[in-house]
């Protein structure tokens, strides 16, 4: 049983209502061993938690009527700690990251920033392509797409154009993302 000392101290520990927190009038009830044992009063739920010396867990707040269940609270807590651990394990982030080009860049500058374009794709990241335009570059923007479009080729075997080139003020856009092989399926 969790503590009167801990109940007293703390209103709610995490989302989840427990014991005498629980003040709805029926309740769906979840046995300890995860048999259905139906609706029923929440102070008979109650009764029989105590019974049983563990404590009853409203489980599912939304539900009409609510589920509770019938656990050991501190391992029921646990295991759902233990569980966001293992699912935060698995995930995944992907950063975006930005590579600036400038339209009169030179054939050794573009292929240091493929360079580091491969680098970020290969660690799954995303890479945002821009082409800044200043002043008279303004005018000659549609001749400067050229750069953006050799910038994909150079990278087309890891990587695939995620978004097309676009202009947004004064520059122009282009995201790019890993390629997805067929073996990482298998």
């Amino acid at each position: 049983m969790l503590s009167t000392f801990l109940m007293g101290r703390y209103k709610t520990i995490s989302d989840l209502m427990i014991n005498e927190q629980i003040r709805d009038k029926e309740i769906r009830l979840v046995g300890e061993d995860g048999t259905q044992l139906g609706i029923m009063p929440a102070r008979e739920a109650m009764r029989m938690a105590e019974e049983a010396g563990l404590d009853l867990v409203k489980i599912a707040p939304t539900a009409k009527p609510p589920v509770c269940k019938i656990v050991d609270y501190g391992k029921y807590k646990y295991e759902m700690v233990r569980k966001e651990k293992e699912a935060k394990k698995k995930q995944r982030i992907i950063e975006i990251k930005e590579i600036r080009l400038s339209p009169n860049i030179d054939t050794n500058d573009l292929n240091t920033k493929v360079n580091a374009a491969r680098k970020f794709l290969t660690k799954g990241d995303k890479v945002k392509v821009t082409l800044r335009f200043r002043g008279r570059e303004m005018a000659h923007m549609n001749t400067s797409k050229h750069i953006l479009d050799d910038f994909a080729q150079s990278v087309a075997d890891i990587a695939v154009i995620e978004k097309a080139p676009k202009v947004e003020g004064r520059s122009m856009t282009m995201f790019l993302a890993e390629k997805r092989s067929d073996a990482k399926k298998v």
